[in-house]
């Protein structure tokens, strides 16, 4: 028999992030995002940076998370992530800031000293952290 929920876990370096029963999710995977049901079949995946969402009945939440792996099994989702972050808890202008600067250095491809994919990486990071908080402010509106 199927069952019914999942158990998410999310973990980080620092700390358990969540801890939760839902029923379903998408993870941002090496390839391209994967929805997870209950039942799902067993995987592990690489993640990139992007977009965690999971359902509890009719509630959707939102997560921002950076490279780590993840495991799922039929009744379980165990994410391993390098960083992660609930909506509420992005610092906005912080993100916006960083944003900013990533842009800065992008728009000076001239300048020897620019490190391509790191300010590529910076910016990546940063309007993934401003899209999750924007749609959690729009899901409780």
């Amino acid at each position: 028999m199927l069952p019914d929920k999942l158990q998410l876990e999310i973990v980080t370096p620092n700390r358990l992030l969540l801890k939760e029963e839902v029923d379903e999710l998408q993870i941002p995977g090496k390839n391209g995002y994967l929805g997870i049901l209950p039942g799902h079949a067993p995987l592990i995946s690489e993640l990139q940076i992007g977009e965690i969402s999971y359902r509890q009945d009719e509630a959707v939440h939102y997560l921002s998370v950076a490279w780590g792996y993840c495991e799922v099994l039929p009744d379980r989702v165990i994410v391993l992530a390098e960083t992660a972050e609930k909506a509420e808890e992005i610092d906005v202008n912080r993100a916006l800031a960083a944003k900013e600067r990533a842009e800065k250095r992008l728009a000076d491809l001239q300048n020897p000293e620019l490190d391509f994919n790191r300010a590529m990486i910076s910016l990546q990071r940063a309007l993934i952290r401003l899209q999750v908080s924007n749609k959690q402010v729009g899901a409780l509106q």
